[in-house]
């Protein structure tokens, strides 16, 4: 609490976030405005809520606080930055963002709230540093409903991976290190997020659909047909890292991609040693790196579904009952200063 003390100008705010933030790190079965205020001895609401949406601070400069203090003290020289989106299952049509759209929460298209995530993951553990709210079309197209749910600048529409890429963009521009990117299928098939990493060096290890072309000297190929002429010898059986019961092994191939610009270029694919499917990945590498250092960043990539797990289970991520959008930054930063997960 004492990072971001400074940035709360009133003695009041300071002391009630300090509350909110102690409230979501509680044993509390559901965790709101309501309950907390409750459970701080509270006799209403009113405080929490004005906290979340009238009083004076800046969400932004507190979630770069907390981006700051997480690199510091997760610090290695070697993390990866992972990207994820999440949805949040919501009632009506008034919660900034929500609309019918796929959500993997529910795994299904249900009418959903989505943001995305960007996960520092090292060594010593991992934890969130940047969030985006995803902002669908059917609310850009409509600036009068953006006006009324606080949206302001954050109106225009953005995709998924253009909201990464400023996540990204806005860690580096801060004098933050991360040599490397995983994240899954939306962002790996997106060329002008590639594109994006590669100008600024930045290595990612990306997944891919199966039916995703790459470039080859001989040609385009589909990721699964290039993978039918792999001999046996080129598979490794290799760990993607530590789970709940154990080390998860896989068998592992790469190929080299052509490519005309500078950097290595490389298809990886993950076999599951028990039923034979597959996954694929795009890599890029400022300098030519080993089979294992690939593996080692594809592996990060479930580090992000462990940040979702604990965020939503123990610190209240998904259960705000906020409807505009300076409320849900206010919430969605606080709920993700506190979940550090070490190793």
């Amino acid at each position: 609490m004492g990072r971001i003390a400074g940035r709360f100008g009133r003695v009041e705010p300071r002391r009630r976030v300090r509350k909110l933030v102690l409230g979501l790190l509680s044993d509390l079965p559901r965790k709101n405005c309501w309950t907390i205020a409750e459970w701080a001895g509270e006799a209403t609401p009113d405080g929490m809520q004005h906290l979340l949406g009238r009083a004076k601070w800046d969400a932004d400069l507190v979630r770069d606080e907390v981006c700051g203090y997480v690199v510091e003290h997760l610090y290695d020289d070697q993390a990866v930055l992972v990207v994820d989106e999440t949805g949040d299952v919501k009632k009506g049509t008034g919660t900034v963002g929500v609309q019918r759209q796929y959500t993997g929460t529910a795994g299904r298209i249900e009418n959903s709230q989505v943001a995305v995530f960007l996960v520092y993951a090292g060594r010593r553990g991992h934890a969130a540093v940047n969030r985006e709210l995803y902002v669908p079309r059917s609310w850009a197209d409509q600036p009068d409903r953006c006006r009324a749910a606080g949206l302001g600048d954050q109106s225009a529409f953005a995709t998924q991976p253009e909201l990464a890429a400023r996540m990204i963009g806005r860690f580096l521009d801060a004098g933050h290190r991360a040599p490397w990117v995983a994240g899954d299928e939306i962002y790996g098939g997106n060329p002008k997020l590639r594109a994006t990493l590669e100008e600024r060096s930045c290595g990612y290890v990306l997944a891919i659909a199966r039916n995703h072309e790459v470039p080859t000297h001989a040609g385009k190929f589909r990721a699964d047909a290039l993978t039918r002429k792999l001999p046996k010898r080129a598979w490794q059986k290799l760990s993607a890292g530590a789970g709940a019961k154990g080390h998860r092994f896989y068998d592992w191939a790469i190929i080299d991609l052509a490519h005309l610009g500078p950097g290595s270029h490389r298809l990886l694919i993950r076999r599951n040693r028990s039923t034979g499917e597959l996954a694929f990945y795009r890599c890029y590498s400022p300098r030519p790196v080993l089979l294992t250092e690939l593996v080692r960043v594809a592996g990060s990539r479930w580090r992000v579904e462990e940040f979702f797990q604990s965020g939503k289970g123990l610190a209240g991520l998904d259960e705000h009952q906020v409807r505009r959008y300076p409320s849900w930054s206010r919430w969605v930063t606080l709920a993700c200063s506190p979940t550090r997960s070490s190793r």
